[in-house]
């Protein structure tokens, strides 16, 4: 029986996870993911593609949402902010679209700038936020990549491990690939590529598209470093994509077509199926 194993979410793009028991399924997906983003001064956004120190610094948020705290390695000091949802909008680029965020303030991004040694701000999704996500289901999200859920098995990490330690390598991390929910249960590897529609409690989950993996997978989460071609190099011998490019596809990618609670150990019930897009 498939059931819930892991969930996640990232309160600040780029940053580090916080691991949940018990989460809010929303439209935009868990409650509180990707809903602040590190841009440059000039609203562009920061990743830890050219970033990797992004991921050092640890969010917490209160479960309301209005109060959030960061804190990293070396700071003499947590930064904990009261929220602004209501403040002056101000345009933002993610992946050359533009946005809106509300600037969070002065202090917040003095501590950022001092972390990331580069001028930085910290913004919040606007309440308004009404972003059209592509793939073969629309959704909504925050300042995720694209879609609302990434959805990633055990078994999949597991069979990409044994490939890397066959070639003299190291098994690395569920948090390199940073997935919202990690299901186990399914013995076949990728076995997520071929769910088109899944009920978890009374929440349910459409199929978008592939993950189509980049540089971010190279960053070690615990450092904030890029720690070398692996898993990409790994992953291109046998994972490459007929469409997103040519990609290395690696997880999949969920609309929310019915929010709601979930929980760690909850299961996970497919109700269609279809082929794999690879």
């Amino acid at each position: 029986m498939a059931r819930v194993v892991e969930l996640l979410y990232y309160p600040v793009k780029g940053c580090a996870g916080v691991s949940a028991h018990d989460a809010v399924l929303t439209p935009a997906g868990l409650a509180h993911d990707r809903s602040f983003m590190v841009t440059s001064e000039e609203g562009v956004y920061r990743t830890q593609r050219r970033w990797p120190r992004l991921a050092l610094i640890r969010p917490g948020i209160s479960p309301d949402g209005e109060r959030l705290t960061l804190r990293a390695p070396g700071r003499p000091y947590a930064l904990s902010i009261d929220v602004d949802a209501s403040g002056p909008r101000r345009d933002v680029n993610l992946f050359g679209a533009t946005f809106t965020g509300i600037d969070q303030g002065d202090e917040a991004a003095a501590w950022l700038s001092e972390v990331l040694g580069a001028p930085s701000r910290l913004v919040r999704v606007p309440p308004e936020h009404d972003r059209v996500t592509d793939g073969r289901i629309p959704g909504t999200s925050g300042y995720a990549d694209s879609s609302a859920v990434h959805v990633l098995s055990r078994s999949t990490l597991d069979l990409l491990n044994g490939r890397l330690t066959e070639r003299g390598g190291d098994a690395l991390p569920m948090d390199r690939f940073r997935p919202n929910i990690v299901i186990g249960g399914w013995d076949d590897p990728h076995t997520e590529d071929r769910v088109r529609r899944i009920t978890i409690a009374d929440t349910e989950l459409g199929y978008t598209k592939l993950a189509i993996r980049c540089a971010v997978t190279l960053v070690d989460q615990e450092a904030g470093t890029r720690a070398g071609p692996e898993p990409l190099r790994t992953l291109a011998s046998y994972r490459r994509a007929v469409s997103g490019g040519g990609g290395v596809a690696f997880g999949t990618k969920y609309a929310v077509l019915r929010p709601g609670k979930l929980s760690v150990g909850d299961e996970v019930r497919v109700t269609s199926w279809g082929e794999a897009e690879l």
